[in-house]
């Protein structure tokens, strides 16, 4: 039987993996600078290994974020039964931008500085979900 990883764990991976890709590092280059292998960096962005706080706080350094940033809006360990349902809501975003594609648009939508455009932009996309029969 195979133990899932721990959400924690999974989540702060995630959010390592999104401002790696923001900051458009490779996990080969970011493994590199820690002194680690690709796959190991693969195994902590997707929680199956636990990211020491050590290491956590080297990863925060070389990123240039706070050590806090991986934890904000972790999911509770203690959740009452709408926590988990909050957590459920927008963890698809978190899952979103842990993509290339998911980091790609949000670096090009934030070059928009027209706030008409940017309405425009999500019209035009949430037009092409509706159409495609996904719901925005």
């Amino acid at each position: 039987m195979k133990k899932l990883p721990n959400p924690v764990d999974r989540y702060v991976g995630s959010r390592v993996r999104m401002q790696r890709m923001l900051a458009g590092i490779s996990q080969e280059k970011l493994g590199e600078a820690l002194g680690l292998t690709f796959q190991q960096v693969q195994k902590y962005e997707k929680g199956t290994n636990r990211i020491s706080a050590s290491r956590l706080q080297q990863i925060a350094k070389m990123l240039g974020v706070p050590v806090a940033f991986f934890f904000e809006g972790a999911p509770a360990g203690e959740a009452v039964a709408g926590g988990f349902a909050d957590a459920a809501a927008t963890a698809y975003v978190a899952d979103f931008l842990a993509t290339s594609e998911g980091v790609q648009l949000s670096k090009a939508f934030v070059r928009i500085k027209s706030p008409r455009i940017r309405r425009r932009v999500i019209d035009l996309v949430e037009a092409l979900a509706h159409d495609s029969g996904e719901t925005a």
